[in-house]
């Protein structure tokens, strides 16, 4: 008898193609089947069968059920799958707004035996658990505030993405993209309890944000900002690390297309006047990363939650909750600055 977990895939479009790339490749899981409802999607998918709608996937009676779904869409399989005993990988955003993620953790809560992970991937970026691990050293001090930029350019077709539709998504490029930023600030500081927010938008001129721009601060005194964008017209991801005795920058992003540049981090340590001939000019360490096994590592983790009974600590739905929490007050309190 297999011992592999049965998986199904909910969605084909981009984040659908990547975890059934990722599923095929490990020796724990077997993929049963796809379910997307567009027929030119479908006849993408090779090697597996494919079905129009979800009850044809859960007559295989998988393990997992993967969530690859517009926004809209994603609370609803989720909640059902938990509810039927199935394991969910639920792709970022969790939703749409704050009440969807609360619709799928009480079906994660009625059904304690099933586990569910979200797909917050920039976690197990190379880059970022470098700097993880000098941060839970301790070795350069206790973080004092976080910077990010994380935007793209858009592109001819990119007013008609269903991310752009705000009855399918939820919300624009601060949902879409942002949310990755603003887990990584969780990531590395805790919580946020104080929100500022200023969106807008000056170029697409759609129903949705093309840029926002967010000011945080926590109880703990620490503070951070970041600018998420769709008018970048060059992919960019930076976030910039200020810590009690020096700091770290990330740069790049290792990626499908490679369009975000070589990942990278820049390390240096705080250096006054009586360590250095130049005060502000410290030596830096730049370290260079070429792989990205960001989707695998996560993954790993997923599966070894299931296997041997360990609770999601890792993209749970606590850290699905508070930062779609985050983003609720970052749009509260950009509807009171617009007046």
């Amino acid at each position: 008898m297999s011992t592999q977990l049965k998986c199904g895939i909910v969605g084909y479009g981009y984040m659908g193609e990547i975890r059934k790339r990722v599923i095929e490749e490990s020796e724990h899981l077997e993929l049963v089947g796809v379910v997307e409802p567009s027929e030119k999607h479908r006849k993408k998918v090779k090697g597996c069968p494919t079905w129009e709608t979800f009850e044809d996937l859960l007559k295989t009676d998988p393990d997992i059920i993967f969530v690859a779904t517009p926004n809209r869409y994603a609370p609803e399989i989720s909640h059902r799958s938990m509810s039927l005993g199935k394991h969910v990988f639920c792709e970022k955003p969790p939703g749409r707004n704050l009440e969807d993620i609360k619709y799928i953790i009480e079906a994660e809560k009625a059904n304690p035996g099933v586990k569910l992970m979200f797909g917050f991937n920039h976690r197990f970026h190379p880059a970022i658990l470098k700097a993880k691990s000098i941060v839970d050293s301790g070795r350069m001090g206790k973080v004092i505030g976080i910077r990010g930029l994380y935007g793209k350019s858009g592109g001819v077709n990119f007013p008609d993405s269903w991310r752009n539709n705000k009855y399918l998504s939820g919300g624009g490029i601060l949902l879409d993209q942002g949310i990755h930023m603003l887990d990584l600030f969780r990531f590395f500081c805790g919580d946020f309890e104080f929100v500022k927010c200023f969106i807008d938008n000056s170029y697409w001129k759609m129903e949705v944000e093309d840029n926002a721009y967010v000011i945080l601060s926590n109880t703990r005194g620490q503070n951070a900002a970041f600018h998420s964008s769709a008018t970048l017209w060059k992919h960019t991801f930076r976030l910039e690390l200020v810590l009690t005795e020096g700091y770290m920058t990330i740069e790049g992003l290792l990626s499908k297309t490679g369009s975000y540049g070589r990942e990278r981090i820049i390390i240096g340590r705080r250096q006054f006047e009586n360590e250095t001939e130049a005060v502000g000019n410290p030596s830096e360490e730049i370290i260079y990363f070429d792989k990205d096994m960001s989707w695998e590592l996560e993954m790993q983790t997923f599966i070894d939650c299931i296997q041997n009974d360990k609770p999601v600590t890792l993209s749970s739905s606590h850290d699905a909750l508070m930062v779609m929490e985050i983003i609720e007050k970052a749009y509260q309190d950009a509807k009171i600055n617009k007046g």
